[in-house]
This record gives structure tokens, C-alpha cells and sequence, in this order.
């Protein structure tokens, strides 16, 4: 029997153009949806756009986006042929950079078709006073505070944007996400994703909460990192420390373990970078690699579009695959299922190859595909899922149980969002081993229930519950097992190693649970040769091409800090949705591994594409781009709110109108396109707002770069209401972020509760006799501290 792609017979129309929209599109055709691209007679821009400069008609990155998908060409001024393609869809992907959106909007899509799920991906949202405001993703990671991030880049030069566009591609997921979530909600309407709010999620670290809870900023300078990327004797190497362990044991290898003892050492770099330098460069990439394993220290060698597919590791998995016709390399889907096949590397189509099919009554647009049998169904929910198309105040997710064993950011991530769709969310730790996200930039040991004061635990935890089991123990065990038939989902990032050697497995869970989902979240895959390799964001990023893409050209890369897990995190959710939609149809669990390598290869791809297909290696270019012209940071007059010489203004002009228009504005005599010493000196001799209200009012992308922490002071996301006010029983009142997209029915409110203090629903989710808790408190099965707390 041939099993059928979990999204057969969804209708997707794509009216987008640009990465963001393809992209999203391209991970629903992956997963089985038919997806149809309504494109101008001219078509879509991105046939013909390659980053390494090269020319021709359906070029690489286009032909590795729309594999698999179907083209239909309607002429902008008769809308008959869309009508066709419309009416037979359940959804549609909308962006203002599509030639048809003027003529098909979303207001015009939801009031024509009431049925279909319309997903409009912009920069600023589709309300607010910003709403259709010019932007890249580069003023957009200035105006998200994302451009400074967590202390990216040198101190005596500018900020430097984390390359790539990875908000654009990172902004797909959402978008796929969002629209998932959309038909969940059992009903047509607007799926609204900002972009913006996409970048605060994914370049910032929870800065806000941060703020709120420690009355400062995190990391509001940029510094030198120490580990980092570091010049090795034949190549580039990344190491990184997450943990204070981490740390003591980088200072052990390197020969100095009396760092440990120093607490200021951290604010002096200048005398921890040489010495650390000294010691690598006489040292190869695998002698490193291999000590630092020893060590459990994150650590990879620096990926390239030349050097990562020949790794073990990615030819070992098939992270990377030739393309459908053999002329270039991609990478393979960022997720796995073993219930059902994904979309194997498929041709693009041709400009309008389809339209006769799509606009011909009365002959079907696709005989194969079945009408679908029912809308995407929070995983065996149906009830739930079908109570929303009566009651607008239930959940998308309502009705659905997940077991939550994640830590730090990466899954705590994807379950938060899962806790937002209306999840009930268990997270899982034990006293002894809590979530590594409590100790991240926590208050002293010293300070009253120092553990729930983390700010980044409290970002990524909001609306959850919070179970105390010590799986170390057989108790424990059984406790967790006894778990498992009440729940829909369980979720986990921990190195494979630990469920396995715990017993955990997928195959003896779903005994005890033959229909549960299993999302596992490896860093490098549940297989191969770095399966073992402890994969902090860092890592992912340095492996990937994500850092090689990030910093100064004339210096060694610098890594973009930590995007590497929102983005596993958000794919993860994607991937789990998929696979709840399969449960839904047939009554079949699924293990889906989404790997953070495989996740952060598809959102840096145009790098091993490129190379691949033209032999040109993409570098970092500081904060210029090839897709815009000026783009730079200018240093603005003033002084920022720590009275530091620091101002600065994103520029990005993508368009001959906009540098027409910037040309105007400045008055000055710019000579073409690349001058940039004469703007220098405009922008020096103006505060950052006077220059923003010129330029921006005249259509030409500009920001002010915005510190993370000062987000909510924008009028654009307190518009849109993207921080919300939580009240805490030991931290007191915060904001916390919130999701980057509304769907139809959506409340107002979307954070259910306050981060759950540790164990505090063990009586609840137990259900165990008082005498028994106390029985397992006092042997240290359960608690409500970490072990050695009082």
C-alpha cells in the first residue's frame, strides 16, 4: 500500500513573491499539500534572483522553492483565471511583493472566498500604525533589536546584522506554522505574521522579561567572545559555552583552569582572546573537535556552501540531496517522519505550465487528489477541533496533552507556542537535573527561590504546568510512564543518548500509547558520527553556514548567538502539526525527529545551493547585502540611554524608486548606488528619529537600531499587543512575549499563566494520595526545589 503525504489534498494558492512566502509554501508542499503559484505574466522575481550574481530564467534557489509546486499566470487586470484557482483551495499565502497583490488582497480574498485560510506574511503586520511601511529584514532586525542581539560584534565597530535574511526564511516558518493554526480553527480568515515580531522572537533573547525582572538590559554591549569562532591550524572552528561547566571545563582544556576562579574575567577579554588564540592555532579542527568532545563542550568547524556537504555527518544522514535534474545540491527536508513519506526533490514548474489544468472547466485540477476529508485536527482532538467551528473562544489546540521533558530554549519553545495554541502543556523535571533554562542568567544562589527567577525561563515557559520526577530513578520512571496514556504528544531535546539509556524509546512508548506523537529535537540527528556532539545553539549555527554568513568581512565570522534554537524550535512545531494532522486521518502515532542541524541547513540553503550550482562560495559582508543597495549602518548624532556615543540607523534601499527617493531627501550628490562616505556624513550630522521621519515618509527602508529590551516602547508592537502583562508569585508583574501571528477567532489575551514554579503541579498531574507525594517528596522522587535547596 503506498501511504499518502500527511497533507494530501490541502489547496494551498501561493501569492506571494520573495523567500518568506516560498518558503512557507515550500515546507507544506514537503508535507503533501498541493500548492499552486499565481504569478504575473512576467513572473515571479525570484526566477531570476541568485545571490552569487548569476543570471538566467528559474534559477537554483527558485527551482529548490517551488519544487513540487504547480504555476498558474493570471493577468493583473482580469481575475477570472484566479477565481478558477481559488475557489478549489482550502488556503492562501499572500505577500505585498506579489505583482497580483494590489488586485488580490487579503480583504478581497476573505470577502470573495469567506472559506479560504488566507496567510499574509508582511513586514510590520497587516494593523498597526506601521502597517505597509517599507522594510528588509535588515531594518527589521534593527527595529526588533535583533541587529545588536545578545552583544553581536565588536565593541569598537558597528553592529553587525546576522546574514543570510535568515528572519526572511525563519519568517516562512512562522507563516507555515500560522497557517496550519489557521485551519485548525476550523473556518476561513486572516492569518496575520509579522515579520518584525518574527525577528524579537528569533535575534533576541527574551530581552524584555529580562528587563522587567532585573530592572537592566542583557548584554547591552557588544563583546568579544571568548570561546567563539577561532582561527584553528587548517581551518575555522566554533566553541561555545552554555553552562557554567561548560565554561570551568573550557578553561581546564585550554591549560587554564585558575579562570574558574576569577569572576571579572569575563569583562576582560584582552586577557583571555590571546592566550586562547595562542593554544588553538597550533592545533588542527579535529584535534579541537575531538578534545572538546571530551569535554562536552558545543563545538563544530565552521560550515561553508563548499565544506558542508562533504561533512560525515550531513552524507551520513543525506542532510544534503541533489536536486531533482542532478545540477546543484540542496538540503533535504528540516523534519522526518517514520508514519508517513515526505515530497522527495521535485522539478519546479515551468511559468504557467498549469493554468490550462487550473482554468479550464470543467475538467478537475488534480484527479489524484481527493477533496480533503477534514480540516487539520489538533491530533485525535476532533472534538475539540470541531467545538471551534461553533465557539470562536476555543483553542486551536484545545483538548491536546503534551508531555514537555525540554530544556533551555530550543523546545521549551516550540511547547511554549504549543501552551499559546491552547496545549496543556506538562513540563517535565526533577530536582536534580532541572531545566538548564532556570540557571541561564539566573539571580544568586544566595536570593530567596533563585531558580524561578530566570528571565529566560520565564520567557519560554509561560502557560505551562510543572511536573518534579527524577527519571534516574525506577520510580520515576514509572511515574512518567503512568503518564503516558493520558497524553497526546511527548516532546524532548536532550542528546539521543539519554532516552535512550533511560529506555524511553519511541518503539516501547507506543506500547503503552499506539497512537502517541514523539517529537525528538536532536542537535545533529538521532544517527551518524556527531549524534552524541552536545549542540547548544552555537554550535548548530557554526555548522550550518549560519556564522560563516555573520560578521565582519576582514575579521573571522562571529556567530548570530542562539538563533539556531528558535528556529529548530518553531520548525519542530511545524513538523508536529503535520504529524498530528496524519494521526488525525488515519489514528497512527508518528516519531518525528526535527533536528536543529536540518532546520538551520534550510534556512541558510542558499549557500550550499549557490556553490553548488555555480561554484561561487557567498561570504559575510558585514551588514551589506546582494540584494540591497546602499545597505549599511550610519552612525547617528546623539548619545543612547547609557550615554554612549551609539546611535546608529539601518539603511536598505531595494529598489530604483527608493534610491530616487533617497537622493532627494539627502541632497546629496551620490554617485551611484555603492557611494556611502557622503551618507556617512548626513546621517552623522542628524539624530537617528529626524533622519527615520525624512526617509521613511519618502518610502525608503530605514530603522533607528533599537536596544532589545526597549521593544514595547515601539508604537508597532503596542499596537498589536505582542507583550502581554503576567503576574508571577515570586518575580512580580513582567512582559512577556507573545507569537508573531493572530489566526481567525484568535483572543485578545494569548498568555493562559505565569511560568510554573518548579513542581508545582505534581499533586494535579500525579494524582497520587497525599501520603504518597510526601512518601516521594522526602526520597527525592518529586520536590519543589532543586536538590540541596531548603
Amino acid at each position: 500500500m503506498t501511504l499518502s503525504r500527511p497533507l494530501h489534498g490541502i489547496t494551498v494558492v501561493d501569492l506571494s513573491s520573495g523567500i518568506p512566502g516560498a518558503y512557507c509554501t515550500k515546507l507544506l508542499v514537503d508535507a503533501g499539500a498541493t500548492v499552486v503559484k499565481l504569478e504575473a505574466p512576467e513572473g515571479d522575481p525570484l526566477r531570476s534572483w541568485s545571490a552569487s550574481g548569476a543570471s538566467g530564467r528559474d534559477l537554483p534557489l527558485f527551482r529548490f522553492l517551488s519544487g513540487g509546486k504547480q504555476s498558474v499566470v493570471v493577468d493583473p487586470g482580469a481575475v477570472a483565471a484566479a477565481r478558477a484557482v481559488l475557489s478549489r483551495a482550502d488556503a492562501v499565502v499572500w505577500s505585498p511583493e506579489s505583482r497580483l497583490a494590489a488586485v488580490l488582497s487579503p480583504s478581497w480574498l476573505t470577502g470573495e472566498f469567506p472559506h479560504l485560510v488566507v496567510t499574509a506574511v508582511t513586514p510590520f503586520g497587516l494593523s498597526g500604525p506601521w502597517a505597509g511601511r517599507p522594510a528588509t529584514d535588515f531594518t527589521l532586525q534593527a527595529w526588533s533589536g535583533g541587529i545588536v542581539g545578545i552583544g553581536r560584534g565588536r565593541p569598537d565597530r558597528a553592529p553587525v546584522q546576522i546574514g543570510g535574511r535568515a528572519g526572511e526564511w525563519v519568517s516562512g516558518a512562522y507563516a507555515a506554522v500560522g497557517l496550519l493554526v489557521g485551519l485548525l480553527a476550523r473556518r476561513g480568515g486572516l492569518v496575520d505574521v509579522s515579520r518584525l515580531e518574527v525577528a524579537a522572537l528569533t535575534m533576541t533573547y527574551y530581552p524584555v522579561t529580562f528587563f522587567d525582572v532585573n530592572s537592566e538590559p542583557y548584554r547591552a554591549e557588544r563583546i568579544v567572545r571568548a570561546p567563539g569562532v577561532w582561527s584553528a591550524k587548517d581551518g575555522l572552528i566554533g566553541l561555545a559555552c552554555g553552562t557554567l561547566q561548560q565554561r570551568t571545563d573550557f578553561y581546564a582544556m585550554v591549560g587554564q583552569p585558575s579562570w574558574t576562579d576569577d569572576d571579572a574575567l569575563l569583562a576582560r577579554p584582552e586577557d583571555v582572546v590571546p592566550v586562547v588564540a595562542e593554544w588553538i592555532a597550533v592545533r588542527t579542527v579535529a584535534e579541537i573537535r575531538e578534545l572538546a568532545s571530551a569535554f562536552r563542550i558545543p563545538n563544530a568547524p565552521i560550515g561553508t556552501g563548499a565544506t558542508i556537504p562533504t561533512w560525515d555527518q550531513i552524507t551520513h544522514r543525506h542532510s544534503v540531496v541533489p536536486s531533482s535534474d542532478g545540477t546543484f545540491l540542496q538540503p533535504a527536508a528540516p523534519f522526518r517522519l517514520s508514519a508517513a513519506p515526505l515530497r522527495e526533490p521535485s522539478p519546479a514548474p515551468q511559468l504557467g505550465e498549469h493554468t490550462a489544468a487550473w482554468t479550464a472547466p470543467p475538467e478537475p485540477p488534480l484527479s489524484a487528489a481527493p477533496p480533503r476529508s477534514a480540516p487539520v485536527a489538533a491530533g485525535g482532538a476532533r472534538a475539540a477541533a470541531s467545538a471551534a467551528a461553533e465557539a470562536p473562544d476555543v483553542l486551536p489546540l484545545e483538548g491536546l496533552r503534551v508531555l514537555d521533558l525540554t530544556a533551555y530554549w530550543a523546545g521549551p519553545l516550540s511547547t511554549h507556542t504549543l501552551a499559546l495554541l491552547g496545549a496543556e502543556v506538562v513540563h517535565v523535571e526533577s530536582t536534580t537535573r532541572p531545566d538548564g533554562g532556570r540557571l541561564v542568567v539566573a539571580a544568586e544562589p544566595t536570593v530567596e527561590a533563585w531558580w524561578e527567577r530566570s528571565p529566560i525561563h520565564l520567557g519560554g515557559n509561560a502557560g505551562k504546568k510543572d511536573v518534579t520526577i527524577d527519571l534516574a530513578t525506577d520510580e520515576g520512571r514509572e511515574l512518567l510512564l503512568g503518564l503516558i496514556p493520558t497524553c497526546d504528544v511527548i516532546v524532548e531535546n536532550y542528546t539521543p543518548r539519554v532516552f535512550e539509556q533511560l529506555g524511553l524509546t519511541y518503539d516501547r512508548l507506543r506500547t503503552i500509547k499506539p497512537d502517541l506523537v514523539m517529537l525528538r529535537m536532536p542537535g545533529f540527528g538521532l544517527d551518524g558520527p556527531w549524534r552524541e556532539n552536545t549542540a547548544f545553539a552555537y554550535a548548530i549555527e557554526d555548522a550550518s553556514g549560519l556564522t560563516w554568513l555573520t560578521g565582519y568581512p576582514d575579521e573571522n565570522p562571529v556567530e548570530p548567538n542562539c538563533f539556531g534554537d528558535p528556529n529548530a524550535g518553531i520548525h519542530a512545531v511545524f513538523a508536529l502539526l503535520v504529524a498530528l494532522e496524519h494521526r488525525t486521518r488515519t489514528g497512527q502515532g508518528s516519531l518525528v525527529e526535527a533536528a536543529m542541524i536540518d532546520a538551520a541547513l534550510n534556512v541558510a540553503a542558499e549557500q550550499v545551493i549557490e556553490h553548488s550550482a555555480h561554484g561561487v562560495l557567498l561570504n559575510r559582508a558585514g551588514n551589506r547585502s546582494p540584494a540591497a543597495a546602499p545597505q549599511n549602518l550610519y552612525h547617528a548624532s546623539g548619545t543612547d540611554e547609557f550615554g554612549r556615543d551609539d546611535v546608529w540607523v539601518a539603511l536598505s534601499v531595494t529598489s530604483d524608486e527608493q534610491w530616487a527617493a533617497l537622493c532627494e531627501v539627502t541632497n546629496v550628490p551620490l554617485a551611484d548606488r555603492h557611494e556611502d562616505e557622503l551618507l556617512r556624513q548626513w546621517f552623522r550630522e542628524r539624530t537617528a528619529d529626524e533622519a527615520v521621519d525624512l526617509l521613511w515618509t519618502a518610502g525608503v527602508p530605514i530603522a533607528r537600531v533599537v536596544l532589545p529590551h526597549r521593544q514595547p516602547e515601539l508604537e508597532q508592537f503596542r499596537a498589536r499587543h505582542f507583550h502581554e502583562q503576567v503576574d508571577h508569585p515570586i518575580v512580580g508583574r513582567y512582559r512577556q512575549s507573545t507569537l508573531p501571528f493572530r489566526w481567525p477567532g484568535a483572543p485578545e489575551r494569548l498568555t493562559p499563566r505565569h511560568a510554573p514554579l518548579l513542581g508545582e503541579h505534581n499533586a494535579e498531574i500525579l494524582g497520587l494520595p497525599p501520603a504518597e507525594l510526601a512518601r516521594l517528596t522526602a526520597t527525592g522522587v518529586i520536590g519543589t526545589a532543586p536538590a540541596g535547596q531548603n
